[in-house]
């Protein structure tokens, strides 16, 4: 898939781009969707924190709010064979260089009818704030993304801000899910529909938001990654005091399989 000089102003312009043209067809599409939901039913990687519920206190037995699933790959290494990862890897090849090659990150699932809203936040809010990153995540609908189930919106140009502050969702330290402090700029956000198998690819510090899913079908979404490799901040030193205040269940289970392991 070759995208055009006016895509690719786009992205770099606004730190985004909507793709409608699905990156896959629809035998691969229906394979995914029975992996996605087994992995789902299964509750894969739970015990080691790599399952949980990214918008609510993931108490066990509790209905989860919405459910994510870092490294999918791990538990289905057969998704790393979709021809979905060529296309992907040939279209951020074009947006960030010939080195780059996209990988599966994470999945997140809002069940039909009460899933969560991802509330507004920076992809790089979450990470090592000791260094600098050039990377961008690939966001895959299984099935029609829309207003009613929960496609993303973007903040266009928000790729140049610094990292904002954010805060656990509600404030709430158990929960692993942040959400941006300051969301004025919402007004001004633009909504990607897609279509099963259309992608969104945005920056690491694109402002991003999904709404809940009201709708009678399952929101499937698996998210790649891409990058190059990163790189040591200079200057002064940085904190994220959002994440080191953070007591989920989610890390005490990683942290609890480490030490098992």
């Amino acid at each position: 898939m070759t995208l055009t000089t006016d895509q690719i102003r786009f992205f770099h312009l606004n730190g985004f781009l909507a793709i409608t043209e699905p990156i896959t067809d629809d035998a691969e599409l229906a394979w995914m969707r029975e992996v996605y939901d087994r992995i789902f039913a299964e509750r894969a990687g739970r015990e080691s924190g790599d399952q949980f519920d990214l918008g609510g206190t993931d108490e066990d037995g509790k209905t989860e709010a919405l459910p994510q699933i870092l490294n999918p790959a791990k538990y289905a290494p057969e998704l790393k064979d979709g021809k979905y990862l060529a296309v992907a890897t040939e279209i951020v090849r074009q947006l960030l260089g010939p080195e780059v090659s996209a990988g599966v990150a994470h999945a997140i699932f809002k069940p039909a009818g009460h899933g969560a809203p991802t509330p507004w936040h920076q992809d790089e809010a979450y990470w090592d704030p000791q260094w600098q990153y050039k990377n961008v995540s690939i966001w895959m609908p299984l099935q029609e993304a829309t207003l009613e189930n929960g496609c993303l919106w973007f903040m266009p140009g928000s790729h140049e801000w610094d990292v904002q502050p954010h805060q656990s969702i509600n404030g709430d330290a158990r929960i692993h899910g942040l959400e941006m402090m300051d969301t004025a700029f919402a007004k001004d956000a633009i909504a990607c529909p897609l279509p099963a198998g259309g992608i969104t690819i945005h920056r690491n510090r694109t402002a991003h938001y999904a709404g809940p899913n009201t709708s009678e079908i399952p929101r499937r979404a698996l998210i790649l990654g891409a990058g190059l490799p990163n790189k040591p901040r200079q200057g002064a030193p940085r904190r994220f005091p959002w994440n080191e205040i953070k007591e989920t269940p989610r890390e005490a289970r990683a942290k609890a399989a480490t030490k098992s392991g």
